[in-house]
Parts: structure tokens; C-alpha cells; sequence
């Protein structure tokens, strides 16, 4: 029998989920410099967004996601599952007249902040506790509703006049979540899990197909994730599972979506399946002084610049979203001491009880050996000026021109505009490793002398590169 409602210890398992869940419900919500009128805060909701199936016909958005991974639970084992999304309230901002009416503006200036017209986003929960064994076959599938409804805010000057009101507008909103297992064959009692979440609200384009897409975001689901526990059991890892489990691992179907093991590291029995890719057990970073909302969460860079927005930029920023609002006091109020804290961290030190290699610990747990792990005396059998390798039967060195082929698994993603470019070789290195990389600059590039100059070149792999046949 399902029911709607979680049980204290799987409310307790949940909460420490929801710090990460959280961050994933509110990335990107506002970015910095966090002013309604900054051009990145005029396109929003930029991930998990789950539009009506109207809308997601005509664009490359989508209406569902589907999450697929496996499970082992024990006998009598139940799923809660939490649906978690924004509902875009869209806000206009009104004056009061002397009529005792009010009037519609495109801003209301106020001592502490400047409210303008802004899409809020309200946090829904959708609930549901199953039996596991109520999953197999056909499964369970759980309709649920959001209506519209207005509702209004007054606003008051410092001396608590009343000089206009916010009007926020939710539209209504119907989804569907399907719950399935099937049991696998193998060693041990496995099962794929399948959830689907849809958008199935019926609202279509005003004047059919081309409405914009701010006219579909307050019918949509954004940001949309789940969070699933087995109340008995565990859940097994997508991106290392044990090697009996490879196979029906990689045969899981996730759309839109990707489900990691979250909670606390050393347990399986919770998985956040997100539409953005982490990695098992994902954690706010203890140094994080609180949220920031950027997409980008550079919480050094972002603190020091907010903290130097302009008087009136900050008013702006206070009245476009409490949100907002509270970056701004956050970065206003940060010691000394919190901002070093944010200047960067180590990770993974622990202390060597015993060292197979030779050498010693220092005080910080870190290896030091009594002989270098590199030999710089091995430098003497290269030379970049001279040295060449051979690529595709013929010797590339300095001064070789070569066709650019950056390879998917090899390069920065900035490499890939210069697929096709012909470049010219300037030193062919060797790393410590083993691997032979090509310093290029790319022919017409006007600052290649500039390049060339500080040393400052682009780099590539043999296997990335084509060589060109000079004209004689």
C-alpha cells in the first residue's frame, strides 16, 4: 500500500541528501551580479526544466525524465521517493494611487531596494512511500497536481506607509510519477528501477506554435530531481559497480538525468538522480560560506565581486529576489578569516604509517622520498628544438606544418573550433610519463608572434594532428 508521507528516519536520511539537493535545485536561479536587469538574468532556468508536452514539441526541451538503476532489497523492503522541482511565480510589481487603486510599473524604488517585475521559484515536494514488491509488473504510477493561484504582498516604505503591492501568479501544474522494478537474472537478488517524472499539464501555446518559451516556464517543472531510499537494502553505484554487476549496470536507460549514491559516504541506501552529472556522494564544500545561486559557485571570486557592487546595484539586487537579497548581506558580511578559508583547500592528506616505496611523512601526512620521483638528469637525452616524431609515416619537429585533428577523449573543448586549422609546430616535448605532446601556433592567428614569443603555445598529441606536405 503507498502512502505519502515519510517516516522520521527516512525524513533524517533525507536531510542530509537535501544539501546537496538543494544546490541542485537552485543552480543558476539568479547569477551574479544578481540584478534582474543583467542580460544573464533575462534567459533562467537553465537545468532540469520539464516543460508541457505542447511545448516540447516545438523545442528541443523535454517533458519527461527517466532514471534507471539497480537496487538489491532485502525482504519487506519499501522506496520513498521525493519528487523535487521549481514552480516559476511569475511577479509583477504595482503602485498605490491616490485612489486607493494601484497601478502596474516597471519598477518601485524603495530606500533598500528596487523592485521590478521577476519569476520567483517556489520549492514543491511530491511524496511516496511503495513496497518494493508493488513495484514489479506493471508498478505504480502517482498523478499529482499543483492549481494556480494569485496571491499579493504589501509593500512598505522605512516609516511602514503602504506605497504599492507584489502580485505573484502561479499557473496550474499536473505531473505523473511511475515507479517500476523488474527483477534481474544473477547471482544475487538484483532489480532495475525505473522512474519516470512527466509534465503532463495540458496548457498549449497561446496562438499555437511559436509562443515564446517565458509563456511555457510557468507550466514547467524546473529543476527537477528525485531523491529514492530503500528503507532495507542498498542501491548499486552507476559509475563503479562491482564487476558482476557491469553489464546490466550499463544496459540502464537515464534520460535527462543521471542517479549517483548520495547521503553519507560508506552507504548505499539513498541515490539523487539529478540533470546535473556528480559523482557518488556528492557535498557542499565545508569552506562554502552558504548558497550563491551562480552556475558557476567560484564562491571566492563571487564574494569579493558582489561585496564591490555599487550602492544602487546592491538596491537592485535586494528587490529582484530575497534570494538575492541574501547573497548580497552574505557577501557584506563575511570576515577576514572566512575569505581566506575560500582562497582554496587540500583534499585526501592522511597520515604514511608505512612507506614500501622508502622516504617519510611530514607533518601533514604528505610523502616525501629520499630520492625524487623524476630525475632531472633524464632530461639530457631530449631536446624540444630538435627532437621529431613520426606521424603517419613521417617526421614531425619544429617548423612542420600540420593539419589540426582534435580528439574527443585528448583535448579541451576550446581546441575543438580549431578542428581543420593548419598550425605550425614550435617544439615536440616529452612529459615525465612517457608522452610526447606538440607545442603549435595556429597559422593567421595575429598573435602567434606574441605567442611565440612568451612561450605560450597550444598543445596537442601526435595522434590529434596531420602533417602537411610543404611546397618545394
Amino acid at each position: 500500500m503507498t502512502v505519502t508521507a515519510f517516516a522520521p528516519e527516512t525524513e533524517e536520511r533525507f536531510a542530509l541528501a537535501r544539501q546537496v539537493a538543494d544546490a541542485v535545485l537552485f543552480e543558476g536561479y539568479v547569477l551574479y551580479p544578481y540584478r534582474a536587469s543583467s542580460a544573464k538574468n533575462r534567459l533562467r532556468w537553465q537545468f532540469g526544466v520539464l516543460v508541457p508536452p505542447a511545448w516540447g514539441a516545438e523545442c528541443e526541451e523535454y517533458d519527461f525524465q527517466h532514471t534507471e538503476c539497480l537496487m538489491e532489497p532485502r525482504k519487506g523492503a519499501t522506496l520513498s521517493v521525493e519528487v523535487r522541482f521549481l514552480h516559476a511565480r511569475r511577479r509583477t510589481v504595482q503602485r498605490a494611487c491616490p485612489d486607493g487603486g494601484f497601478e502596474t510599473v516597471a519598477e518601485l524604488r524603495l530606500e533598500d531596494r528596487v523592485l521590478v517585475p521577476w519569476d520567483e521559484g517556489g520549492e514543491e515536494r511530491v511524496e511516496l512511500v511503495v513496497p518494493v514488491e508493488e513495484l514489479l509488473g506493471d508498478g505504480v504510477t502517482h498523478p499529482f497536481h499543483r492549481p494556480a493561484r494569485d496571491d499579493t504582498e504589501p509593500v512598505l516604505d522605512a516609516a511602514g506607509h503602504p506605497v504599492g503591492r507584489l502580485v505573484r501568479r502561479c499557473e496550474e501544474i499536473n505531473g505523473t510519477l511511475r515507479l517500476s522494478a523488474r527483477e534481474l537474472d544473477g547471482p544475487y537478488r538484483t532489480m532495475r528501477l525505473t522512474a519516470v517524472v512527466e509534465n503532463t499539464s495540458d496548457w498549449t501555446p497561446p496562438g499555437g506554435r511559436g509562443a515564446d518559451r517565458d509563456a511555457a516556464l510557468p507550466h514547467a517543472l524546473v529543476a527537477t530531481h528525485l531523491l529514492m531510499a530503500l528503507s532495507a537494502g542498498s542501491f548499486l553505484s552507476m559509475t563503479d559497480p562491482p564487476e558482476w554487476a557491469k553489464g546490466a549496470t550499463a544496459a540502464c536507460r537515464n534520460l535527462h538525468t543521471w542517479p549517483v549514491l548520495a547521503g553519507e559516504p560508506g552507504r548505499a541506501d539513498l541515490v539523487l538522480s539529478s540533470p546535473i552529472i556528480l559523482e557518488d556522494h556528492p557535498a557542499i564544500a565545508p569552506e562554502s560560506p552558504g548558497a550563491l545561486y551562480d552556475a558557476t559557485e567560484i564562491d571566492e571570486i563571487l564574494a569579493l565581486r558582489t561585496a564591490a557592487l555599487t550602492d544602487e546595484e546592491k538596491r537592485e539586487a535586494r528587490g529582484t529576489d530575497e534570494r538575492a537579497a541574501a547573497v548580497i548581506d552574505l557577501a557584506d558580511s563575511l570576515p577576514a578569516e572566512v575569505l581566506e578559508r575560500l582562497h582554496g583547500a587540500v583534499r585526501g592528506l592522511r597520515e604514511i604509517t608505512s612507506d614500501p616505496g622508502g622516504g617519510f611523512a611530514d607533518e601533514h601526512g604528505v610523502r616525501r622520498p629520499d630520492t625524487p620521483w623524476w630525475d632531472p638528469a633524464s632530461d639530457a637525452g631530449f631536446d624540444p628544438e630538435r627532437d621529431s616524431v613520426v606521424v603517419d609515416g613521417r617526421p614531425v619537429a619544429k617548423g612542420s606544418r600540420v593539419v589540426l585533428r582534435p580528439g574527443k577523449r585528448h583535448t579541451d573543448a576550446q581546441d575543438l573550433f580549431l578542428h581543420g586549422r593548419t598550425a605550425t609546430v614550435e617544439a615536440v616535448l616529452h612529459d615525465v610519463d612517457g608522452m610526447v605532446h606538440l607545442a603549435v601556433t595556429v597559422e593567421g592567428d595575429p598573435g602567434a608572434d606574441i605567442r611565440r614569443a612568451q612561450g605560450r603555445y597550444l598543445y596537442f598529441q601526435p595522434d590529434e594532428v596531420a602533417p602537411l606536405q610543404d611546397p618545394s
